[in-house]
């Protein structure tokens, strides 16, 4: 299922679409977004850069608050720590976000950001902040 708020919001990031990163789900609380590992977004060591592991988390906890919020609200992050676990070495990577605690005014989010190769999934890195409804 994909909430058509946020595939609304999803379709209009260009960010998002230079990644590569596709709406895999998005509904009550949850958002799941995969992206492709692209050379022209890797580091000196060969793993994909740490900006990549932070756009996908951020988004995909950012629409998994969207999910919570009223009709007529867009979601900003207000603030975002990462905790990098290991190098981002993977075919692809997969961001499931998650809200922690919906609020009136700021929800706190979380997110995993996974590398995917072969049949394997390890965690890359751990998110975890507060959105803004605007």
């Amino acid at each position: 299922m994909i909430d058509a708020r946020v595939a609304a919001s999803f379709g209009k990031q260009s960010m998002m679409a230079s990644l590569g990163a596709e709406l895999m789900a998005a509904g009550d609380g949850r958002c799941v977004i995969r992206a492709p590992r692209l050379a022209q977004f890797g580091q000196q060591h060969g793993a994909a850069h740490a900006a990549v592991a932070f756009a996908l988390g951020d988004s995909a906890a950012g629409y998994a608050a969207l999910t919570r919020m009223p009709e007529g609200q867009e979601v900003m992050t207000a603030e975002m720590k990462i905790n990098l676990l290991a190098p981002a070495m993977g075919e692809a990577f997969e961001a499931v976000g998650e809200v922690v605690r919906a609020g009136r005014r700021l929800t706190v989010v979380r997110a995993e950001v996974f590398a995917l190769s072969g049949g394997t999934r390890k965690s890359v890195a751990l998110l975890q902040g507060t959105m803004i409804g605007v």
